[in-house]
């Protein structure tokens, strides 16, 4: 597995890759215009979040954070958020905060990974300042624009980072590119939704939650790669109600075709769980999905942090 790297993507904007884009290994960034940067996300553990601030610091000559972004709640975009100078601003949108501050895996991992995660931080650090629609960051005279989609889609409180003057989109985990997307705690029909949103942004560079970095005229195919995967699973998920079928039942009967080599492939059972949940209009239990995922995969889920 390739190491991670910080990529200048457009003048000023950067990109914090870590393959293979699996569980916990995200995508971040950074922003810069001369003295000030603004982060987008930070990383899962204390070693993957230093080597990220590591890198930004050597491409801007140690200038100061001001800002930091998160795209969305879940702890490979945020627990690193605890590590940033406490002078650094955080911003999500209002959801995200809220469910930052209900998370339980930091203090609580279950064994659904192998090895399990060694955060090497102890405690939730949430943004102090939130938003509900948009608002707009700036780096010196670079004006950085979070956008809501309106609707949950990956988390509720997704948000996307939008670089207009580079025209550099930070997506967040509404986009994993070569990797199975994630939805079950979010929507399943609005991540689908959500596709047509992605596509107003004139983006040269797009860089997704996880995964490689993509150019502007490859976006619409991997969102059209999103739609097939998304339909997939509202398909099965609709058969399977039909046949009386558990989640567990009908992602071991489905044949996930062009999506069955992709890092993560357990993620059909998380994801079937969301769309029950939404087909039957019931609350979905978090913690037999992730118990059904560990079943479907035999054993724990893949962990190379």
């Amino acid at each position: 597995m390739s190491e991670p790297a910080l990529q200048q993507v457009a003048t000023g904007v950067y990109a914090w890759t870590q393959p293979d884009g699996s569980w916990w290994l995200n995508n971040a960034g950074a922003v810069h215009d001369g003295s000030s940067v603004v982060l987008v996300d930070t990383c899962a553990t204390r070693r993957r979040t230093t080597l990220f601030l590591d890198a930004v610091a050597a491409a801007t000559n140690g200038a100061t954070i001001d800002l930091a972004v998160n795209t969305h709640l879940h702890g490979d975009h945020t627990y690193g958020n605890a590590l940033l100078p406490d002078a650094t601003v955080i911003v999500a949108q209002t959801q995200t905060r809220n469910g930052l501050l209900a998370d339980f895996i930091l203090k609580n991992t279950p064994p659904i990974w192998s090895p399990s995660p060694n955060w090497e931080i102890s405690d939730i650090r949430a943004a102090t300042v939130t938003f509900d629609s948009s608002i707009t960051l700036h780096a010196g005279d670079v004006a950085i624009s979070l956008q809501h989609p309106g609707y949950a889609a990956h988390t509720p409180g997704d948000a996307v980072a939008w670089v207009p003057s580079a025209e550099v989109l930070f997506t967040g985990d509404l986009v994993f590119n070569k990797v199975t997307p994630l939805v079950f705690m979010g929507s399943l029909s609005g991540a689908l939704r959500s596709l047509d949103w992605l596509r107003t942004f004139p983006a040269a560079r797009v860089v997704p939650g996880h995964g490689p970095l993509i150019d502007g005229a490859e976006f619409g195919e991997v969102l059209d790669t999103h739609a097939r995967y998304y339909k997939m699973v509202q398909a099965t998920a609709a058969a399977g109600l039909d046949r009386g079928w558990t989640p567990l039942e009908a992602a071991k009967d489905v044949d996930l075709g062009e999506f069955a080599t992709l890092p993560d492939a357990e993620r059909i059972v998380l994801n079937l769980h969301r769309a029950y949940s939404e087909a039957t209009n019931t609350e979905m239990d978090l913690a037999a999905s992730l118990a059904d995922a560990v079943a479907y995969n035999g054993g724990p889920l893949h962990c190379a942090l």
